[in-house]
């Protein structure tokens, strides 16, 4: 038995029937570089093979009976692989578009939480013969640094399938233990509560005390923006259980001259192309607010000491968008300070604060709070907590092959929260980066639209960047052009499918 953190457990406790705690990731691969050609039986293998390099893929998770204490992990006696590894195909030739809608099919349903956490489907029928792989994972097991290790030892350096061991002779089942017993173990559990509280209690009064002298800082003109005074847009709203995915990309080498031209960081200029492009995008809809949007952003809290292990390690922070702001120039300077703050603040704060006061929640407490915010559609009526979540997870830069077939884009789609309804989610691979759009299909049903404001705003920046290299006036129109429809990823598949078959000889 391993128990759940408290942040683990959070993520558990407050799932609703609208609000789906997974994490998801559409990664396109093309099947021409596997040494037998495609079947989806060489997948079936790979998975079973991997097990052991996969912990959380063999957990379930008992609950602590009356919601006395977290919920524990057991290695599952009935795991059944073929409930979790799932075979689908697209009506040929299937493209990006509705391989984002059958994403969308997927991150709107519920994962069984009497089953281990986690689902993935092997799609057929994509253009050109290429190939998807679709996976779900309930964040309890993982966050986007966990998650990314975990598709690492999943994945190959070359289209050999290395060796893994065909049993793991550490692995057995657990005898699933009687109430009686989880309920002696979250009695037991409950007992070291007080002193920890009280550790907590002060460390969090400390934390607040540096908050507060670090404000009043000389230099500190614009502290980052505080819990609720996010402004209310279409955006925001109670959620239903449907969904709407986009996916787009953009070059990463573009980036990086954006970035070293105008100065900043990689993340900066994300921050501020997400900007740009949901102050068009809310415009063209007449909903642009006079404050600026707030995105928060999940931070990686994860030790060297911890690297390799599954569950959750993340903090997060605040940052202004500065949509009212109607040059992305300068909504990039503002951004870049913006970052810095609010970097600054999160480590004056302490990156185990969040975590340490989840370890007290009780899950039932939590569990009937999300049922009433959900249920009473609260989040209607109430400004958001922010306006929407950014991420954003570095991936290699060297080609990753999974059964021998070669991947091609990899889209993250991270989860939304009541009140929340668009996450933007991007991946760095391979000279690119994949923006996976995970949007409330009531609150944003053309969530397509703002991916190819993404892109547009990245092509204007980059326009601008061109110009000062070359010493000419860098502004940029107040707003951007309208961007022509069908997403930029749409048409670089196809091309990149056509080059991944004519450079095999690369893998």
């Amino acid at each position: 038995m391993k128990p759940l953190t408290g942040l683990d457990a959070m993520f558990l406790s407050t799932e609703t029937s609208s609000m789906h705690n997974h994490v998801c990731g559409t990664f396109v691969f093309d099947p021409s570089t596997m040494p037998k050609g495609y079947n989806f039986e060489t997948f079936r293998q790979l998975v079973l093979d991997r097990l052991p390099l996969l912990p959380p893929f063999r957990r379930r998770v008992l609950n602590i009976p009356f919601g006395l204490h977290h919920p524990i992990w057991i290695e599952d006696p009935d795991f059944d692989l073929d409930y979790h590894v799932r075979r689908a195909s697209l009506p040929s030739p299937g493209s990006v578009k509705e391989l984002g809608e059958f994403t969308a099919d997927i991150v709107g349903r519920p994962l069984d939480l009497t089953r281990p956490l986690w689902e993935l489907y092997m799609v057929e029928g994509l253009e050109d013969g290429m190939i998807a792989m679709v996976t779900k994972t309930h964040h309890a097991a993982i966050d986007g640094v966990s998650g990314a290790e975990l598709m690492a030892n999943f994945l190959d350096l070359s289209n050999e399938i290395r060796p893994i061991e065909k049993e793991d002779p550490t692995w057995k089942p657990d005898r699933i233990p009687s109430d009686l017993e989880l309920i002696a173990y979250g009695l037991n559990a409950l007992a070291k509560h007080p002193m920890s509280i009280a550790r907590t209690f002060k460390q969090t009064v400390d934390a607040m005390l540096n908050l507060s002298q670090r404000n009043r800082m000389p230099g500190i003109s614009k502290p980052p923006p505080a819990p609720f005074s996010a402004p209310k847009t279409i955006m925001n709203g109670a959620l239903t259980p449907h969904r709407k995915v986009a996916f787009t990309e953009i070059s990463l080498d573009d980036v990086k001259f954006i970035k070293n031209v105008f100065a900043g960081t990689v993340n900066d200029v994300v921050l501020t192309i997400c900007g740009t492009a949901l102050r068009n995008y809310l415009i063209e809809h007449k909903d642009l607010p006079e404050k600026d949007l707030v995105a928060m952003i999940p931070i990686s809290v994860r030790t060297e000491d911890q690297k390799g292990t599954m569950g959750n390690r993340v903090s997060m922070m605040l940052v202004s968008l500065e949509t009212s702001q109607k040059d992305p120039i300068k909504r990039l300077s503002s951004m870049s300070e913006n970052s810095k703050i609010a970097k600054e603040q999160e480590k004056a704060i302490g990156a185990e604060t969040l975590s340490n006061w989840t370890e007290f929640a009780a899950p039932a407490v939590a569990a009937r709070a999300a049922r009433l915010i959900s249920s009473s559609q609260m989040a209607d009526r109430l400004r958001p907590i922010f306006n929407l979540i950014i991420s954003n997870v570095p991936g290699p830069n060297f080609p990753l092959f999974a059964g021998g077939a070669k991947m091609l884009a990899a889209y993250p789609i991270g989860p939304l929260i009541e009140g929340v309804g668009l996450n933007v989610t991007v991946m760095s691979y391979m000279g690119s980066m994949f923006f996976g759009l995970q949007s409330c299909r009531e609150l944003i049903p053309d969530i397509d639209k703002i991916g190819d404001y993404l892109v547009a705003a990245t092509s204007d920046l980059h326009k601008a960047a061109t110009r000062k290299q070359n010493g000419q006036n860098p502004s940029v129109r107040a707003v951007t052009r309208k961007p022509r429809p069908g997403s930029k990823s749409a048409q670089e598949l196809h091309q990149k499918s056509k080059t991944s078959k004519n450079s095999k000889s690369d893998s």
